[in-house]
Order: structure tokens, then C-alpha cells, then sequence
């Protein structure tokens, strides 16, 4: 399986990045970022690309992938509807529509949260935006698209995030994650089982589009 991915320097995507890297069923990665990973390894390859609203420049080296898995993500914190909408939909629709363009057969795995709003009406402006974004990528012709919603994630083997005040709660938190995930699946997943079970759903499928933290970690 040919892997591209999105967002491999954030948290959630250094743990996806790892986990494909690992799995001898992935052939290959391409890492589409704005600065290098870091990692150095035979199957990754890193594209590097600043104008995520716009693919044509790299539209040609697109081609030829079976997943996408992608984890660009910002937190809606002090941010106004317009500025996240284009930061979450527009970016996440720009990849999407050039991708199921190239790769008809390609399976597109995304990563939202729990409590994202499929009705589009909700209260909450970051799981109305969401859902949106899940919705249309539904409507798009790939193979097969699945909309991951974990709700707490524990960052494993080294990984961190790169929000500095997320990394401090992370870290003073630890403990409590730790216990979390083992005694509540429904609301804690790890980088390693989202990872794993993104490359199991690409390669196998799933009998639901819409995946919480529950069917992230029984994968």
C-alpha cells in the first residue's frame, strides 16, 4: 500500500507517520509538509509544500497512492468561524478533490474529533465546521472514506505535540491518560492505535464511515 499523508509534524500525524513506517504492509510514504519531519527512513519521502489551499504546483507527483491519511488540524481556540473554516474545509476540500481526482481507487482517511456535528446546526462553531468538512468529503468519488473521531489521545513512544501549552497539559496529565486509557476506551486512544487502525481501515475497510475512539481501539 502507497501512503500519502498530511500533517506527519503534528501530533497526531508523527504517530500515524511511525506506525506506517513500521508496518511491513506499507510500501511506501509520502509526507506532504510545510518543514522536514525529522525522520529518516527508505519508504518515507517528503514533499515539501507551503500553499496548502492550492496542489496544482504538485498535482503531478500525486498520483499513484491507494490511502490518504490526513491529520492537519488546528485548534479552534481564539480563532473566528471564517479563519478555522479556512483553515480546517477549505485545506482539508483542496487535498480531497485533487486526490480523488488522481486516484479513483484510493481509500481517504480523516481525522476529525468526538462531538463533531454532522447536522451542520449545532451550538459548538469547531464541530459545525467538522462536519461540514466530513460531509462533503463523503460526497467526493474515492473508494472508500472514513471520517475518524477520537476524543482524548495519548501521545506514545516520544511523541509530542507541537502547541506548547497542549505539551504542558500533556505532560502533567500523564498519569491520569495512562489510567484513562485502560479503564475508559470511550473516550481515550492512543497515536499508536490511531495509527494502526487508519492503516487497517485503509487496507481492509470498516462497515461504518464515521469511526470513534471505541472502533479506533477494537481495530
Amino acid at each position: 500500500m502507497k501512503v500519502i499523508l498530511f500533517g506527519a509534524t503534528g501530533m497526531v500525524g508523527q504517530g500515524v507517520l511511525r506506525e506506517c513506517l513500521l508496518d511491513a504492509g506499507v510500501e511506501s510514504v509520502l509526507a506532504v509538509v510545510r518543514s522536514p519531519t525529522g525522520r529518516r527512513h527508505a519508504k518515507l519521502r517528503e514533499l515539501l509544500h507551503d500553499r496548502f489551499e492550492d496542489y496544482s504546483a504538485i498535482e503531478s507527483q500525486l498520483a499513484g497512492y491507494d490511502a490518504c491519511f490526513f491529520c492537519l488540524g488546528v485548534s479552534s481556540v481564539g480563532m473566528g468561524e471564517e479563519r478555522y473554516r479556512q483553515l480546517t474545509y477549505d485545506i482539508t476540500m483542496a487535498a480531497a478533490k485533487m486526490l480523488s481526482k488522481l486516484n479513483p481507487g484510493m481509500v481517504f482517511v480523516y481525522v476529525s474529533g468526538r462531538g463533531t456535528d454532522s447536522s451542520g446546526h449545532g451550538r459548538l462553531m469547531w464541530a459545525r465546521v467538522k462536519g461540514k468538512t466530513e460531509n462533503d468529503l463523503l460526497k467526493l468519488p474515492f473508494k472508500a472514506a472514513y471520517m475518524f473521531r477520537p476524543a482524548g489521545i495519548q501521545p506514545l513512544h516520544g511523541i509530542r505535540s507541537k502547541t506548547a501549552w497542549v505539551q504542558a497539559i500533556y505532560v502533567v496529565a500523564a498519569p491520569v491518560l495512562t489510567l484513562l486509557h485502560r479503564v475508559a476506551p470511550k473516550y481515550m486512544t492512543s497515536t499508536e492505535q490511531l495509527g494502526r487502525a487508519m492503516i487497517r481501515v485503509a487496507r481492509d475497510g470498516y462497515p461504518r464511515p464515521v469511526l470513534e475512539s471505541e472502533d479506533i481501539n477494537s481495530i
